[in-house]
């Protein structure tokens, strides 16, 4: 079954146009990935492709534009990002290396001779002869590389050397800190001369390591908090189900009532109408009753008035006459007479009233539908306290008064650093070899803002002997420098490596590493801007941004003293601004005691995060999101949940 399981892997990783194992993996925008150079290869066969400045997949045909068709043709698969997923399976696979794979002396292979392979040197990746293995212990420059035996089924772990694009014949070793790039020592001569820090990739792996490590947790638990997420969503979807058949219900229950309604407005219609109908109908037969009966009399005083004449009795003819001129016989008369004032139905209608009841209709109001929305301004990740870190120290006069506080990664380990005023000193505290421990600094003076230098340095203001001094993190506390400044400043912040911000009263100036004052930023449209800025940083676009305890206010202002926006509030959401920091997303966190504020990168309010359960004064956010807090004597750590 490994085997089974073996040949799959292999199976997916070979390219299916050298049908080998992938070398330098690309993935095209169709998402089929090749060998960098079949890709070249396959290219150059296609004129087509190249005269419409594409690459070709050779599996489903789909073209890929190329970023900088310019270049030569055989430049192009160079331009494609690689297939990093790909890759690492590919280094996994290659991660065990047993005997057999490792079998011949790689230096004697060079030299024409074939050695068994009996040590394997990590470091180099290569497998030595017993000889060759002794030479490399006894060689200075690879004495303390780790050696494994290959005697037996020992498992060693094969390094990838990722050589240099334009120099394919160095493998990168440097990374360029200004220009954020991994770089071959040509690149480093040729490209990055005038680059400040350029340093191996080796001296920054515990730092890379602890980072990732981080990011790893932190991914951790944005996974076990979506998936908390889910869950209640998942639970919300079933629930929307059962009330979607419920509420459906009760529309069905509404409208068959107003259907039922109008059937018995319909019925009482048609009862009224019948009613009507059947008193027409009564008076017409009776009315019909009395014609006939009158017909009968007509026809009897005819009879009467034929006898007579037949007769030819003188006496007969004039009792007919005088009967007819009495008026005994004219009944019809009588009632006609006698029900004129009665009125009579005489014709029934239903005149139907299509556009009001359509009117009706379109107005009929059946029920409502609410639909409640949440808000998402509101539903902010909230901070929740992780740890607590006491304050105190052996030798401390008095109760620490911890005033600012930034977080410093020396060789993978996260120190946190502090200023105490009360007892005139820089702390830090950290944690090795599951120990935990503390560093202190004494001061001639107060210290108050503290700001990141550089990753294992940082900037202290001491106020009251108009000083700035810099502290190396080793992460205990090292005293590099002293300057002194003509003014004494409260906060700090780094602008570039030959720059820095720094806050005194009704003003913060803009200094150069020496502590010369360069330019003074204290009005804006004729208004004085601060008035005690105890606390600032610097975002993500390099302005300052500036936390006034007195005004209650934060500004945002460039390093050349252009104000970018304030935000000031009156009334309920007045603050006292102390600590302020941003996130990775470029929110800003600013300290209101028993509250942290939020607010986004333009300075609009987002919310207030209360009940932290601490006074917050000093405030720090890492790039892991992180928040650390100042109160008193304690450094409380909350992470965004």
């Amino acid at each position: 079954m490994a085997t089974s399981r073996a040949e799959k892997v292999t199976e997916f990783l070979t390219c299916v146009i050298c049908q080998e194992l992938y070398t330098d993996p690309c993935t095209l925008r169709c998402d089929h990935t090749f060998c960098r150079k079949c890709v070249t290869a396959y290219t150059q066969t296609r004129p087509d492709a190249v005269q419409s400045k594409t690459i070709p997949c050779a599996f489903c045909r789909q073209d890929t534009k190329v970023p900088d068709p310019s270049r030569p043709v055989e430049e192009w698969a160079g331009q494609i990002k690689p297939s990093i997923i790909i890759q690492g399976l590919i280094d996994t696979q290659a991660d065990v290396v047993k005997t057999g794979s490792a079998s011949c002396c790689s230096v004697c292979e060079k030299l024409g001779e074939t050695t068994p392979g009996a040590s394997w040197c990590s470091e180099c990746q290569v497998s030595l002869c017993e000889r060759c293995a002794k030479m490399h212990v006894a060689n200075p420059a690879s004495h303390d590389h780790e050696i494994c035996d290959l005697s037996g089924e020992v498992k060693v772990k094969r390094r990838r050397k990722v050589v240099c694009r334009e120099h394919k014949d160095e493998v990168i070793k440097l990374v360029c800190k200004d220009c954020h790039k991994a770089v071959c020592q040509t690149c480093c001569v040729v490209y990055h001369r005038k680059c400040e820090s350029v340093v191996t990739i080796q001296s920054m792996m515990p730092n890379l390591k602890y980072h990732l490590r981080r990011h790893a947790e932190q991914l951790s638990k944005k996974i076990h908090r979506k998936e908390t997420i889910v869950k209640k969503t998942n639970k919300k979807i079933s629930g929307i189900e059962k009330n979607k058949i419920a509420v459906e219900n009760h529309i069905k229950s509404a409208v068959e009532r107003a259907i039922a309604n109008i059937k018995q407005k319909g019925k009482q219609l048609m009862n009224e109408f019948k009613d009507i109908a059947d008193k027409q109908t009564k008076e017409l037969k009776a009315g019909v009753k009395l014609d006939e009966i009158e017909m009968q009399m007509y026809r009897q005083h005819c009879e009467f008035i034929d006898q007579a004449l037949v007769s030819d009795c003188e006496m007969d003819l004039y009792d007919a006459y005088q009967a007819w001129e009495s008026g005994a016989v004219e009944l019809g008369d009588v009632r006609d007479t006698d029900t004129a004032d009665t009125r009579r139905i005489d014709d029934i209608r239903f005149t139907p009233d299509t556009d009001n009841v359509q009117h009706i209709l379109d107005d009929l109001q059946l029920g409502k539908i609410d639909v409640t929305y949440k808000d998402r301004g509101t539903c902010l990740p909230s901070p929740v306290r992780v740890d607590v870190i006491d304050g105190r120290m052996a030798g401390d006069e008095v109760e620490p008064d911890l005033s600012d506080v930034t977080v410093v990664v020396v060789d993978g380990i996260q120190t946190v650093v502090v200023t105490d005023f009360n007892n005139k000193c820089v702390k830090s505290f950290y944690t090795r070899n599951n120990l935990t421990c503390h560093s202190k600094l004494p001061l001639d003076n107060f210290p108050w803002g503290v700001t990141l230098l550089k990753e294992n340095q940082v900037m202290v203001a001491v106020s009251g002997s108009r000083q700035i001094v810099t502290v190396e993190v080793t992460p205990d506390l090292v005293l590099l420098s002293t300057i002194t400044t003509s003014k004494d400043y409260y906060s700090l912040a780094v602008l570039s490596p030959s720059s820095l911000a720094a806050g005194t009263d009704d003003c913060v100036d803009i200094l150069d590493m020496a502590g010369h004052v360069l330019r003074s930023v204290t009005t804006h449209n004729n208004e004085t801007l601060f008035t005690r800025p105890l606390y600032m940083c610097v975002n993500n676009k390099g302005n300052i941004l500036v936390s006034d305890l007195e005004d209650e206010s934060v500004t945002c202002v460039t390093s050349e003293g252009d104000v970018v926006w304030r935000y000031a509030p009156t009334g309920d959401r007045a603050h006292s601004a102390y600590g302020i920091s941003t996130t990775t997303t470029g929110d800003i966190l600013v300290a209101d005691r028993y509250k942290v504020i939020r607010l986004t990168e333009t300075g609009d309010y987002v919310t207030d995060h209360k009940d932290i359960g601490c006074d917050a004064y000093g405030l720090y956010v890492d790039r892991h999101d992180t928040m650390y807090v100042c109160e008193d004597g304690q450094i409380h750590e909350f992470n965004f949940m």
